[in-house]
Parts: C-alpha cells; sequence; structure tokens
C-alpha cells in the first residue's frame, strides 16, 4: 500500500515568542489559528493548506543552532509565492537583510528572527 502524503506542518523553535510574531504577523502577514493548550507558549499560523507552528523554547533549552551561512545542506522552509518582483520589494522594505536570490528560479532566502531560513519561490509548472 503507497502512503498518502500531504506536508501538514512546519514548526520552528523561538526564543522570543513577541519577536517572532511580529515577523510572522506583520512581515509575512499571517494569521494566528486556534491552537490547543500544550503547557508550552506558542502560536500556529495557516499558510495555504500548510500550518506554520512557533513553539517559544525556555533559556536553557538547547534547540540547535541554524546554519551560519545559506547552504542547500541546511534545513530551511519554503512558501509559494505568485510575484517574485513583488516579494522581494516587500521583504527588502521590511528586513534588513535578503540573503540571496534567483531570479530565473524565482527563488528568495531570508531569515526569520531566530535565524531559520526561509525560501519564498514561484513554483514553476509541472
Amino acid at each position: 500500500m503507497a502512503l498518502r502524503l500531504e506536508a501538514h506542518h512546519m514548526s520552528f523553535p523561538v526564543r522570543d515568542l513577541a519577536r517572532s510574531r511580529a515577523f510572522y504577523e506583520g512581515v509575512l502577514g499571517l494569521a494566528a489559528i486556534p491552537r490547543p493548550a500544550l503547557g508550552i507558549p506558542g502560536v500556529w499560523y495557516r499558510a495555504g493548506a500548510c500550518e506554520v507552528h512557533l513553539i517559544e523554547t525556555p533559556p536553557g533549552v538547547d534547540v540547535g543552532v541554524p546554519a551560519p551561512t545559506l547552504t542547500p545542506l541546511a534545513g530551511h522552509a519554503a512558501f509559494a509565492v505568485d510575484d517574485y518582483e513583488a516579494t522581494l520589494k516587500h521583504l527588502r522594505e521590511h528586513l534588513s537583510e535578503v540573503l540571496a536570490t534567483s531570479p530565473q528560479r524565482g527563488q528568495i532566502w531570508v531569515r526569520d528572527p531566530d535565524g531559520h531560513v526561509l525560501e519564498f519561490i514561484v513554483p514553476s509548472e509541472p
């Protein structure tokens, strides 16, 4: 039997939930969705058919360190966008740094406040 797989959510550990909310809501425009009481601070968002979960980690909890440079060997999350130029303009207006761009492939890479690499991509036709 073949498994039916579909991405459900991506989860990021964050150190400062308010700072992360300002980024994901204020810069990316995501709206919070209901989240069950899990006993740890966090917020959930919907991005298309997928959810984005932010979980605030307490001081002293080791959650790893994002890669110091943009590399295909490090994990990242990708968001599909419709308009490359408008997305690039918006991100440059709101962020101090855009890590890299690839206009030929419709890709833009940035970091969130905790250093997680986010890609914005205009999907190519299959």
